[in-house]
């Protein structure tokens, strides 16, 4: 099981913002996305919204760095991509 994430691209707010995911369950993603403290109304279904600052502590905590991708054939490829 793997925590992934890849680069902040995405502007909103003021901010850039990247995606975190596991590649086997979304009850570790929730897990992890709690224990950083990343709120509920991040998660878009398969994954969490994560702007930049918090992408730097997921990835301190164990979150693997990848592409975009990899972050979309790592979803199909477990069967939690959501459309």
């Amino acid at each position: 099981m793997s925590l992934l994430v890849d680069q902040a691209h995405w502007p909103w707010r003021d901010r850039m913002w990247c995606h975190l995911i596991s590649d086997s369950s979304l009850d570790e993603l929730h897990s992890f996305a709690s224990g950083l403290g990343i709120p509920e109304r991040g998660f878009q279904g398969d994954h969490y919204d994560l702007p930049n600052e918090l992408r730097v502590q997921a990835i301190q905590h164990g979150a693997r760095e990848v592409s975009s991708r990899e972050i979309i054939l790592a979803l199909r490829a477990s069967g939690l991509r959501r459309r």
